[in-house]
């Protein structure tokens, strides 16, 4: 089932992902179709369609509370409840918490790291969302889930952003590198280019100027060779060569 909804998604456009879930929800019956369902709320919230996301999940929970569809509904609905808060301006610790446990209960490691995962974003300080990450980084680390493992790259990110909070960008900085390490072993291209943005961006953070301007201009020539345009990169380089900030 999971391996069906990552060829349904295109997170760079909500609109067609909501589209296709649409279409094989015609399909399907049963949990599949529920499981399609709370992917399809997921995708109109990331299109900005709040409310009627919202009451595609109120409609699984009165099925669910009517036909027993098993677990992974039941977390599903309530982790893209939480999505959908956090998505709307309001978020809610209380869907994802109850997301996080459903799934340790029934073994879905996978959608318990997403929740966690959640939560760290969440978080109401840089120290929590650096604690939370930490958490759901040794469960995914000791996961036996090959999904919930892959999910270490972009903890460690998450985890390297909220120790820049925090005031720690050095830690940052080793996090950041771990996490390319990860990308590139995986052979994720456009994900390793990422990752070296983040290790540039923290070297200048902590006043490495000319080893992180290295960095973005050789992550630059190897966008232009791969057609693809960065504003971000762009900015960096800007910066580490504008006299006034040096």
């Amino acid at each position: 089932m999971a391996r069906n909804i990552d060829a349904l998604w295109d997170f760079e456009d909500p609109t067609g992902s909501a589209d296709r879930f649409r279409a094989a929800i015609v399909r399907a019956d049963g949990a599949e179709r529920d499981v399609l369902t709370t992917q399809l709320a997921r995708a109109l919230g990331m299109a900005g369609r709040y409310d009627e996301a919202e009451r595609l999940l109120e409609s699984l929970d009165a099925a669910t509370n009517a036909v027993d569809r098993g677990p992974e509904v039941v977390v599903r609905v309530a982790l893209e409840r939480g999505r959908l808060r956090r998505s709307a301006g309001r978020p809610d610790p209380e869907p994802l918490r109850t997301a996080a446990d459903l799934a340790e209960a029934a073994g879905l490691e996978a959608l318990r790291i997403d929740a966690l995962h959640m939560l760290a974003l969440i978080a109401e300080t840089p120290e929590a969302q650096v604690a939370a990450n930490r958490e759901a980084l040794g469960i995914a680390r000791t996961a036996t889930d090959p999904r919930a493992r892959r999910w270490e790259a972009s903890l460690l990110n998450n985890l390297g952003c909220a120790l820049v909070d925090a005031g720690d960008p050095g830690t940052a900085l080793e996090v950041f590198r771990q996490a390319q390490q990860i990308r590139r072993d995986a052979g994720q291209a456009r994900e390793e280019q990422i990752a070296r943005w983040m290790v540039a961006w923290a070297l200048r953070l902590l006043g490495r100027r000319t080893q992180a301007l290295a960095m973005q201009r050789a992550l630059k020539e190897d966008l232009i060779a791969a057609g693809i345009d960065d504003e971000d990169v762009d900015a960096e380089i800007a910066l580490l060569t504008d006299p006034l900030r040096s």
